[in-house]
């Protein structure tokens, strides 16, 4: 049987290696848990090493029985062949909480360890709090210092073999460099073309992931900027691509790793089918001409007596 093709992987200044593009496992609709589970099962035989989960999706149980099951059926030698990736959920974070929310998280995947365990957001709201109708009472200061100490713990304690953080902007890992004894080894952002984060990550070598780089399909979130682009269906066109693949691969060679989300198996095959081929020079000027805008900007996190009482203030500016 032919060996399925896999991601490159890129050292992290944790010192362990990540494959360079993952599988997303948050969308809307979810499937079952076992029509998700067979699905990643799938992703597993076409080439996938990399799976991006959280807390807050529901989704952890069904990356850890497809791992395991991967295991059982020789599609893999191990769990060690697989990367994961979870997140703390924005009602952990505080000191005393992100060790039992990592514990909690290893119980769901049935797993020893997480390979790289991220700070979803910079935000803190209450425990009963529902985080898609949030009011403005159930918002909680943010202990970026505090969090990042228990980030640590987890580290130290080998439940976590790299850490990082999510939607962070510049000015907010300038701020967390300050005291960090581990530094963050990944930043995961919603964005697609941004620059100036792109390349302090890189000054800082914090590997920089595009969280559903294709800006998802507009129904819930984000817009089809980036699927309906005239500048990337011409390139796509002429290169006998998808226009996934053009923006995935454009992602790759600026050094970041995409984390994509589609669970059709065509398409989870073509966009693995991004490492053999570049970009021209001629082509890389006609992306970065590609209108921009934030994927998910947050609106629900600001509030007039919140910690963020403006999106300029959630992102710093970099809106």
């Amino acid at each position: 049987m032919e060996k399925p093709s896999a991601a490159p992987e890129i050292l992290l200044n944790s010192g362990h290696k990540m494959p360079t593009l993952a599988l997303g496992t948050s969308t809307y609709p979810m499937p079952p848990p076992h029509q998700l589970t067979s699905i990643l099962i799938d992703a597993i035989a076409a080439g996938y090493r990399h799976f991006d989960t959280a807390a807050s999706y529901g989704t952890e149980e069904a990356v850890g029985q497809a791992v395991a099951a991967a295991v059982k059926r020789g599609l893999i030698g191990n769990r060690k062949e697989v990367f994961v990736t979870s997140k703390l959920s924005m009602k952990d974070t505080h000191r005393d909480l992100v060790l039992p929310a990592l514990k909690e998280t290893l119980g769901k995947l049935g797993m020893d360890c997480v390979d790289l365990y991220l700070v979803h957001w910079p935000i803190r709201i209450k425990q009963s709090a529902d985080p898609y109708k949030l009011r403005e009472e159930d918002m909680l200061e943010f202990d970026v210092k505090g969090v990042w100490e228990g980030m640590e713990e987890c580290c130290r304690l080998g439940l976590a073999k790299s850490i990082g953080v999510s939607n962070f902007t510049c000015a907010k890992l300038s701020n967390l460099l300050d005291f960090a004894s581990i530094p963050p080894a990944v930043e995961m952002n919603v964005g697609w073309q941004q620059e100036k984060l792109l390349e302090y990550c890189k000054k800082k070598r914090i590997h920089i992931c595009a969280w559903s780089p294709l800006a998802a399909n507009g129904a819930i979130w984000g817009s089809l900027a980036v699927m309906d682009s005239p500048i990337l269906k011409e390139i796509a066109a002429a290169r006998n691509k998808t226009i996934a693949q053009v923006a995935l691969r454009w992602i790759h060679e600026q050094g970041g790793s995409p984390v994509v989300k589609s669970f059709n198996k065509e398409r989870m095959t073509q966009n693995l089918q991004i490492f053999d081929w570049e970009l021209t020079t001629d082509e890389l000027c006609k992306i970065q001409k590609v209108p921009q805008a934030r994927g998910y900007r947050g609106e629900r996190f600001v509030f007039p007596e919140g910690q963020y009482k403006s999106l300029e203030q959630l992102w710093d500016g970099e809106i």
